[in-house]
């Protein structure tokens, strides 16, 4: 029995101490961190040039860190639904590296830490923003 008191103890002891090494991220600094990382160039090998079929070529989207900075400001300027539907659109690019990717991830995770976080505190952006990413996330 006491063993068990003690083995309860050390658990507790163990929930606490990890989660007050939790380190919470900051959703500016992480979308700064993947526009940094958008902006190194690519190192994937050249592509085989297609043949010219005279189609018109797609119409040019802007770079991914020009993206990036642009969902930045969207977030910093309050526009958070703006911010999360660039986001999403930028995961789904095929274009980008491993090392984009991640730090575009790791951006959209502090971002809707942040965002989930004002929507439960009321604020109706935020909401708007959820209901947008929920949305977009169940309909692929």
């Amino acid at each position: 029995m006491k063993g068990t008191y003690i083995n309860c103890a050390f658990l507790a002891a163990i929930t606490v101490a990890l989660s007050a090494c939790h380190k919470k991220q900051d959703p500016v600094s992480e979308l700064e961190k993947a526009a940094a990382a958008m902006a190194t160039p690519e190192t994937a090998p050249a592509a085989p040039a297609a043949p010219d079929t005279g189609s018109r070529p797609a119409p040019a989207s802007p770079p991914p860190a020009k993206q990036v900075q642009q969902a930045l400001a969207d977030f910093k300027a309050g526009n958070m639904e703006d911010a999360v539907v660039r986001l999403q659109l930028l995961r789904a690019m095929s274009v980008l590296s491993p090392q984009q990717r991640m730090a575009l991830q790791d951006s959209v995770a502090a971002v809707m830490t942040e965002i989930y976080t004002l929507a439960e505190k009321g604020d109706p952006r935020a909401k708007a923003a959820v209901a947008r990413y929920e949305k977009m996330q169940t309909t692929r």
